[in-house]
């Protein structure tokens, strides 16, 4: 089969209507929203651009179905999702292709986060019969203690672009494991891979009801009502820190419980013991990692003085040796940005820093020809008071800049709102511990690049958001504690 062929086939594969109450069907309005390959500009497929009456039938759906299904067994809910993982892993080849196709990242990428997605899938299957109460005496021996998990009941998901699947998945996993159903309403520019991972859930006997996934180009007309609406008990949110604050005013109106996955501004911090190889290794994943678009990327490196030249030069020659490209090309490193409004973005802090001084080894401009393609960058002398080491740059760009000593190099670490993740490069062990514990993030790599594992908390404090997502800790989010005062 020719590759164009194929690229069709599988887009053509997926469901293209709104998917409410186990049924597939086009939006009330009749209106559709495209979706572009960000590697050429072109228009992907078309698919249904729901209404606010949509995602009010939508809630209405995972209202009605809520009681049953909080109530199914919970060993039941976890097989769905362990066929869910297992559909996923079969299909990986032909998921991947559709998610480079509407993400644009290499498919080399888009095959590890199908892998990475499934295991959230296969992670909840098995926490689905460990949700746990207790009995217990009270303390003056007159009376019981008895507490229960509950549900907590219809939720509200809404994902971004750069992790199409992952985001749903760790969002979906612990709902269906916990008893929850839910609206799912994915990014207007990446709407396939969650529709075929609906698509994937009823094939493995989800009921209908359970999961409704509302695809729009207008996320705030849309899922306003419902954030409004009392039948709803749960928001979730993984996106900008402004669109965040912007939801959790909503969501007070209703008191709703809210879990918010936003902004990050990485330090990547390298000290002068630091094995360099390894630290050019981990900065490569931190920072090209998804194109630089995740908010787990390195956002600016930390170098401590006398190896900041050296390892700067040694990330340029790595990074200017990568590969621009559509990323269903086999050679291919880096593929394109979203659209042109990142691109715009990424382009406007680069020129920020250049202008204050920043010295450009590699990069500093967009590719050639069709797309929106920037070549990957470093700058070296970073003015402190440049945008890109304030602000998210969510690109191919590493900014460098160098530190004196270990309590400079975590103060500038934290001088930041944002506190999602941090990287540590030191082969000093006391020094790692007393780094990791002054550091201001939920996370943090110690000598590795990458921190995401469906089997563990991920999650931010400051305005990185609150909440977490995988672990022993990602079902809790889906339950509410109840108490029964037992009289003897």
């Amino acid at each position: 089969m020719a590759v164009a062929s194929q690229e069709q086939t599988v887009v053509d594969s997926v469901g293209k209507q709104l998917y409410i109450g186990g049924e597939w069907r086009d939006g009330a309005g009749g209106a559709t929203l495209e979706v572009e390959d960000p590697a050429t500009g072109e228009t992907l497929t078309e698919v249904a651009d729901a209404t606010p009456d949509d995602a009010v039938a939508a809630l209405a759906a995972a209202s009605e179905t809520q009681g049953e299904w909080a109530t199914h067994p919970p060993r039941e809910r976890g097989e769905i999702l362990r066929r869910a993982y297992e559909l996923i892993t079969a299909r990986a080849d032909d998921l991947a292709l559709l998610m480079t196709l509407e993400m644009g990242k290499t498919l080399k990428e888009s095959k590890a986060e199908i892998t990475y997605a499934s295991e959230f899938f296969r992670w909840f299957a098995e926490e689905a019969v460990r949700i746990e109460g207790r009995y217990a005496v009270a303390p003056n021996g007159a009376g019981r203690m008895l507490t229960m998990k509950q549900p907590v009941g219809p939720c509200l998901f809404i994902t971004p672009w750069n992790f199409p699947m992952a985001m749903g998945t760790r969002k979906i996993g612990p709902a269906v494991a916990a008893g929850c159903t839910m609206v799912m309403k994915p990014a207007k520019q990446t709407p396939l891979s969650m529709l075929a991972l609906a698509g994937i859930l009823e094939e493995a006997g989800l009921p209908g009801g359970v999961l409704n996934v509302v695809t729009s180009s207008a996320s705030g007309s849309v899922m306003g009502p419902l954030i409004e609406d009392p039948r709803a008990r749960k928001l979730s949110f993984t996106g900008s820190t402004e669109v965040g604050r912007k939801l959790i005013e909503q969501s007070a109106a209703q008191v709703l419980r809210v879990s918010m996955e936003l902004g990050g501004n990485a330090p990547f911090l390298i000290f002068d013991d630091a094995d360099l190889d390894d630290a050019v290794e981990g900065a490569l994943i931190a920072k090209m990692r998804n194109v630089g678009e995740a908010c787990t990327a390195a956002n600016r490196f930390h170098v401590a003085e006398p190896v900041a030249g050296e390892f700067a030069s040694r990330l340029a020659e790595r990074m200017g040796a990568m590969k621009l490209g559509r990323g269903t090309e086999e050679d291919v490193d880096v593929g394109p940005l979203i659209d042109e409004a990142q691109r715009e973005t990424v382009t406007d802090l680069v020129e920020d820093a250049r202008g204050k001084g920043a010295k450009v080894l590699v990069g500093a401009e967009p590719g050639d020809g069709r797309g929106y393609f920037y070549k990957p960058t470093v700058l070296g002398d970073v003015s402190p008071d440049a945008r890109i080491l304030r602000e998210e740059v969510f690109g191919p760009v590493a900014p460098v800049t160098s530190f004196d000593s270990e309590d400079a190099a975590v103060a500038a670490a934290n001088d930041t709102e944002y506190g999602l993740v941090a990287y540590v490069y030191t082969r000093d062990l006391k020094r790692a511990l007393r780094v990791c514990e002054g550091l201001q993030t939920g996370m943090i790599g110690l000598n590795q690049g990458m921190v995401s594992n469906a089997a563990a908390p991920f999650g931010g404090v400051k305005h990185s958001g609150y909440g977490r997502e995988g672990g022993s800790e990602g079902i809790e989010e889906y339950l509410e504690t109840k108490y029964v005062a037992v009289n003897l």
